[in-house]
């Protein structure tokens, strides 16, 4: 997106130039015609569970059979709705932005066909399968000036946006190891779709098992904690804990990260015996605990006291990632490329879990720059 916005409001209306030449106007009550890619995702419930008085869908795009007819019975969903392909989406319900929920290896061509309509795109974590799908992806958005977010649940945390603000101001002094605990029992234990499970599973149209699917959660916010640092090299170990369930892809996976005085750690795991989100940063000063959204405790080595930390509030953009596409669209909010839901931070992201797949496979460290 270019930098150089004009901004004029006139007469209620707020008219912003953006999104290359195109002209975009807002109005108090703008609601935004979101268009849907895919129902194979589960995380698309998130859209149709939400009020949506900011967001119309008005059109989704899916061939599955089975998914098409859940979802019009589950949310009472018109025949109207529904669209098999980008193009007549595209001619008969002009959405102003597009969220995919589709499979990861298909997040590409989601780009491919809707930066070059300057259509902004937001996709479901990660990036993409391969780094060079991302690259791609990038390059597109550059070339279009179209936005590209990348969306993940930790990004709408109280507590992520808590431990950047704590780090900002020196709270824990410098900071030495960053520890993210990321999964849950399993896909299938915890009842999944078999419209999920399908391709989740599959380490083509996943790009991994555990490794992908949850490794990016740490990868996302330890980035953006150190403000686009990248490691200097990358160390995993991926297992399969349960083959007879998943044979096909790792189902338990250990990222190291290492920079030159501090270290991230990743643990991507189908096993926990729980849902956990959860992160430990260490500093020279303290250390802080991020149970979950919400909950969080603050140790202080001076005083060898742990005491329970409460975040601050955050935006509604910020916790709601429908309303942050919103705001982009329609009133021309800008995201940066380090930022959370940036394309140049989940770029970086998308070469951390392909060097740890490389790494796991080679059974040695790999060197940020052997690819």
């Amino acid at each position: 997106m270019r930098k150089n916005k004009l901004l004029a409001l006139i007469g209620g209306w707020l008219t912003i130039f953006s999104f290359g030449s195109k002209e975009i106007q807002a109005q108090e009550g703008a609601v935004l015609r979101l268009g849907v890619i895919g129902l194979v995702h589960d995380h698309v419930h998130w859209v149709f569970n939400r009020e949506n008085r900011d967001i119309q869908v008005v059109g989704i795009v899916e061939t599955n059979p089975k998914a098409v007819v859940k979802y019009k019975e589950r949310y009472g969903l018109p025949d109207s709705l529904f669209f098999e392909s980008y193009e007549a989406l595209m001619l008969k319900a002009k959405p102003e932005a597009v969220s995919a929920f589709n499979e990861t290896n298909e997040h590409l061509e989601v780009v491919e066909y809707f930066a070059p309509m300057g259509i902004p795109i937001m996709v479901e974590k990660p990036m993409a399968s391969t780094f060079k799908d991302a690259q791609r992806m990038v390059e597109l958005a550059d070339l279009y000036q179209v936005p590209l977010l990348v969306n993940y649940e930790t990004s709408w945390y109280e507590s992520t946006y808590e431990v950047e603000r704590i780090l900002r101001k020196g709270g824990l002094g410098g900071v030495t190891k960053l520890v993210f605990n990321t999964g849950h029992m399993g896909p299938k234990e915890i009842g999944c779709s078999p419209e999920f499970l399908e391709w989740l599973t599959d380490s083509i149209r996943n790009g991994a098992g555990a490794l992908t699917d949850f490794g990016c959660y740490g990868a996302n916010i330890a980035t953006w904690l150190l403000e686009g640092e990248v490691p200097i090299r990358v160390t995993a170990v991926a297992k399969q804990v349960k083959p007879m369930v998943y044979p096909n892809v790792d189902d338990d996976t250990t990222i190291l990260l290492e920079y030159e005085n501090k270290q991230v750690v990743i643990q991507a795991s189908w096993n926990w015996p729980f849902h956990r989100k959860d992160m430990e940063v260490y500093g020279t000063k303290g250390t802080v605990y991020a149970l979950n959204a919400r909950k969080m405790n603050w140790l202080d080595y001076d005083s060898g006291e742990s005491r329970v930390h409460i975040p601050e509030e955050i935006a509604q953009h910020e916790k709601d990632p429908f309303r942050m596409l919103f705001e982009v669209v329609h009133q021309g909010r800008m995201v940066k490329e380090e930022s959370l839901y940036g394309k140049g931070n989940n770029l970086k992201v998308s070469k951390i879990l392909e060097l740890a797949k490389i790494s796991s496979a080679l059974g040695r460290s790999v060197e940020w720059d052997e690819l």
